[in-house]
């Protein structure tokens, strides 16, 4: 992983440590600090509201959007930042089933991560008029597809197995019948290759705070395809999306493309440390990253197999079905997760058994992988989670 050597001297990594848990919360980019700081000192300390001006805060939700879209495969000036994740899952949502009225049915899966769906059952309260969410099986949405179908909605990467969606087919298959989709990637943007474009995705949304390491409670971003973006209609109206913010307009006009997607006031200091984190992301070719995280969750996976019996592992096997983090079954899970961490191996748990290790080559190497597995296995099987404070769960799994 020679080749990666450059970007993981870009990351503050605690002493001791191998970090496992990206596809949660990425660790510091060095730069983010100074960023901040600067930010903070240069722009808000001397600027103060000058600054919207001056410093460009106002044109970042777009500028940065057009640097997570190089990582995604979207189409310049149709990505925007800002808000969170589950706001834009809102958005994208109701703008899409605005654009399919004569249909009743979003269609999504048991793997899509609990908010989405929160989101969608707090969207189909408000709406009334019949609206109804069908959940199925990972493997069973394509046969679930169908001319009923207004929105297929779908997170591409299963938060707990790393079971990936096949993005292009799906999406084809959605529109032949005459639905959107709308793509959730919180575990594919910096994680695994994604070309929207390409796929003919309507609409998506993700968050930056995980692979993209842009800091806890980084915004997220919605990506609106070209031939919606006009139409799209934000059930969100938010001043910064009206088309003129500053006639103060009593009336809101939406902005005449992807702008429209904005809410609230842009967060200026999470989005410098963001832009921070993208110059990482500035040297690197997504197909490299994925290549590389491909051979070393391979190797993890085949290294924790042979040395820890007890683990059963929950994603896919074939390294082009799943993304860039490895899960395994261990009826100990939580406990046998603490013990890691205290050895100095982070990874996180996701119930009801689920030990979830995020896998980055911009920062993780083979030796890595290979101390990683060794302290699994000891912990496993010398039983070092069998202790009464391991299993005491604390707020954040």
């Amino acid at each position: 992983m020679s080749g990666f050597a450059d970007t993981r001297a870009r990351f503050h990594l605690p002493e001791g440590v191998i970090y496992l848990d990206g596809n949660s919360l990425g660790p510091l980019p060095r730069a983010a600090t100074e960023r901040m700081a600067r930010v903070m000192q240069d722009e808000w300390g001397e600027m103060l509201i000058t600054g919207w001006n001056k410093a460009g805060w106002m044109a970042q939700p777009g500028r940065i959007g057009d640097r997570i879209g190089r990582l995604i495969g979207a189409e310049p000036g149709h990505v925007m930042v800002g808000d969170t994740l589950s706001v834009k899952v809102y958005q994208a949502l109701a703008a899409a089933l605005e654009l399919r009225p004569d249909r009743r049915v979003i269609l999504s899966d048991s793997g899509n991560f609990p908010s989405d769906l929160y989101m969608a059952e707090g969207l189909i309260r408000t709406l009334g008029q019949g609206y109804e969410l069908r959940v199925v099986a990972p493997e069973k949405v394509a046969e679930a597809l169908s001319e009923e179908v207004a929105v297929l909605m779908l997170t591409e990467v299963d938060y707990r197995t790393a079971r990936q969606h096949d993005m292009a087919a799906l999406t084809a298959q959605a529109q032949e019948l005459g639905a959107l989709t709308v793509w959730d990637l919180a575990h594919s943007a910096g994680a695994v290759e994604v070309d929207l474009a390409g796929a003919g995705a309507d609409f998506a949304v993700g968050c930056t705070y995980k692979y993209l390491n842009g800091g806890p409670g980084a915004p997220a971003f919605i990506y609106v395809a070209p031939e919606h973006a006009a139409k799209a209609s934000p059930a969100l109206s938010g001043w910064l999306g009206h088309e003129a913010p500053f006639d103060f307009d009593p009336t809101y006009r939406p902005a005449p493309d992807i702008a429209r997607m904005r809410v609230g006031t842009p967060p200026v200091l999470g989005m410098a440390a963001l832009e921070a984190a993208l110059d990482v992301w500035d040297m690197v070719d997504m197909r490299e990253v994925a290549a590389a995280s491909r051979k070393l969750s391979t190797a993890f996976i085949e290294g924790v197999e042979a040395a820890c019996p007890a683990l059963r592992l929950a994603s896919p096997r074939r390294a082009t079905e799943r993304g860039s983090h490895v899960s395994f079954h261990f009826a100990h899970g939580y406990a046998a997760m603490q013990a890691c961490i205290a050895e100095g191996v982070i990874g996180d748990f996701r119930a009801p058994d689920i030990m979830r290790f995020g896998i980055t080559p911009l920062y993780l190497d083979e030796d890595d992988i290979e101390r990683a597995v060794e302290i699994i296995a000891r912990v496993v099987n010398d039983r070092l989670w069998d202790r009464p404070d391991y299993a005491t769960r604390a707020a954040v799994t």
